[in-house]
């Protein structure tokens, strides 16, 4: 048992070498460029697939398996809540910003933007906004899955279930929680990943998020037995916050320091989804 959890470890300690030395030379491309965006997002794209190389590499130095990652697909139910469940969160956490007047609703003036843009002015505002909502539920969702696969192979599919093996579920949650969001920070202090507030207060907020949503990551991970909950959870969370929300809503002044994966409302939202799941912990296997 001993020498099982050492092999473990080093497993581990391999995986997270391997990742920040990799993800080194995209933090220096899109760093030096000063943009995510640069490139049309390609340095962006390519450092989220680092966490997935790294935990392929991982496992073939140490001679394992790169079916052992999760590729199952798992019970359908355990996907279809991990595409709803940031859905959840973020309603909740924007329905209360627009009630409370700390951000504004757009959805007029985004539908006429979206009709402005390709010619469709003279289209009923309904039938534009149906579209869009097609169009970011379908292809929106394929284009998020690919990126975030890239991050989840890693994240998900190998780190989550060697923690499992030598950790409990909450200390799971909490420790890949914690290397999830420090992988982000060079992003969030030397690039343009942040709403424009003091580089503190975003990482603090952003720091609590992922921490936060990575309890419910790690249940459905090791509930379903499948990486791809991870996959959709990530792509979901990803699209609906910086696609639907993030666009609906507009700055009425302190915004930018309420809303958005640097505001405070979703950090203490994530806070409410990790005690739901910490409280559901007995569930697992």
């Amino acid at each position: 048992m001993i020498e099982s959890s050492r092999r473990t470890v080093e497993k581990m300690i391999t995986y997270i070498v391997i990742t920040f030395a990799l993800s080194s030379v995209f933090y220096y491309l899109i760093i030096s460029s000063g943009s995510l965006t640069a490139t049309g997002g390609i340095y962006a794209a390519g450092l989220m697939w680092c966490p997935g190389i790294a935990a392929l590499a991982t496992q073939i130095v140490h001679h394992e398996s790169l079916r052992d990652l999760g590729w199952g697909w798992g019970k359908t139910r355990y996907q279809v809540w991990s595409y709803l469940i940031p859905l959840l969160y973020a309603s909740v956490a924007y329905g209360l910003v627009w009630i409370t007047g700390l951000g504004g609703f757009s959805g007029v003036e985004l539908v006429k933007g979206l009709g402005a843009q390709f010619g469709l002015q003279h289209v009923p505002a309904w039938i534009i906004a149906l579209g869009y909502l097609v169009v970011i539920v379908t292809l929106g969702t394929a284009v998020s899955c690919i990126t975030a696969l890239g991050e989840e192979i890693g994240w998900r599919g190998f780190l989550v279930p060697n923690l499992a093996k030598v950790a409990t579920y909450p200390k799971v949650a909490l420790i890949s929680g914690v290397i999830w969001s420090v992988w982000h920070y060079p992003l969030l202090f030397f690039a343009d990943y942040n709403a424009g507030t003091p580089a503190w207060y975003g990482a603090t907020c952003f720091t609590v998020l992922v921490i936060g949503v990575s309890f419910a990551f790690a249940w459905m991970r090791l509930k379903s037995g499948s990486l791809w909950s991870g996959v959709f959870l990530h792509a979901s969370h990803n699209l609906f916050i910086q696609r639907v929300f993030d666009p609906l809503t507009t700055d009425t002044g302190l915004t930018r320091y309420i809303t958005g994966e640097f505001g405070v409302a979703l950090a203490l939202i994530s806070l409410v989804v990790a005690y739901i799941f910490w409280k559901k912990r007995t569930e697992l296997p």
